[in-house]
């Protein structure tokens, strides 16, 4: 059994001093605390799949990730919560041989069957699973399954996700909901969630990603609701050198804000987007009197 999430999440007052200066407040969306084994954005991402894969009688979900995907361990630990088969594809044939890293031994330990790919064969896997030709492909190869693309952001991911800003009260023309970006999902179901005058605020956390991921965003919202939402923007400017990478700048703010304010940060989005947002507060970037919601999508590395 796939234990219950806490819902709504906790939304706790965040008091720092840049933000103070600068007349705006921070306050924080604990999504971080939403399921043991499937935290975060990922459960809200995964929830309204999974019940798309019961209803259609799928046995064994397919998916596909990096060596320390947090998306890979997430449909692993609900797939055997289920008890359904699970099916990893992974970026880099070079880690087959290698001893597995705590977030690939995780998802092995949750019943998943990995498969390391090569980058080219990874690309192509990932452009097969948007399609219904690539899908075929890949039920050829792997057999029956639901396939769900890299990060779970597809149309039923971003109706999951719009389930957070309706658990946060009284939002109005002061209010922007921030979340780090990787794939698009969560900000998609963000701002498609948001009443009128509220606004949606992404932080990329992978390099060069300027046009493609606005077009995902874009993408997902045709594909859930059939329209384009003109409430969201993305910033490029705090990736911190590109997805996967924690500068030692800010693995140093990050250790700053843990100690101010207890809470452990997850370095490679969470501690990025919280990172963006004292940036763009010192820089002026928000009116006085502004509202800031952080969505705190992920848990720290246990190691």
């Amino acid at each position: 059994m796939l234990e219950p999430a806490l819902l709504p999440t906790p939304l706790v007052d965040c008091t720092d001093e840049a933000f103070a200066r600068a007349g705006v407040e921070l306050r924080l969306k604990r999504d971080d605390l939403l399921h043991p084994t499937v935290p975060g954005n990922k459960w809200r991402k995964l929830a309204p799949n999974l019940a798309a894969a019961a209803e259609q009688g799928h046995t064994r979900l397919l998916t596909f990730g990096g060596a320390y995907s947090t998306h890979l361990r997430a449909v692993a630990a609900a797939a055997g919560a289920l008890g359904l088969e699970s099916v990893g594809l992974v970026r880099g044939e070079e880690l087959a041989d290698r001893p597995r890293n705590w977030s690939l031994r995780a998802a092995e330990a949750a019943g998943m069957r990995l498969e390391f790919l090569t980058r080219a064969e990874y690309r192509e896997a990932t452009g097969r699973a948007e399609g219904e030709d690539g899908t075929d492909a890949l039920l050829r190869r792997w057999g029956r399954c639901l396939v769900l693309p890299e990060g779970g952001s597809n149309a039923l991911a971003a109706v999951g996700a719009a389930g957070i800003p309706a658990e946060l009260p009284d939002l109005g023309a002061r209010d922007v909901v921030c979340c780090p970006v990787g794939t698009g999902g969560t900000l998609a179901g963000i701002a498609a969630g948001l009443p009128a005058g509220a606004r949606a605020l992404g932080v990329a956390v992978l390099r060069g990603g300027e046009g493609y991921l606005e077009a995902e965003v874009a993408r997902l919202h045709t594909d859930a609701y059939g329209r384009g939402f003109d409430n969201w923007r993305i910033d490029h400017g705090h990736h911190g050198g590109g997805y996967g990478k924690v500068p030692a700048e800010l693995a140093g703010f990050a250790e700053r804000f843990e100690r101010r304010h207890g809470i452990g940060l997850e370095r490679r989005y969470v501690a990025k987007l919280l990172a963006a947002l004292t940036d763009l507060t010192r820089a002026g970037a928000f009116p006085r009197g502004t509202r800031l919601t952080a969505v705190v999508t992920g848990l720290p590395d246990p190691e």
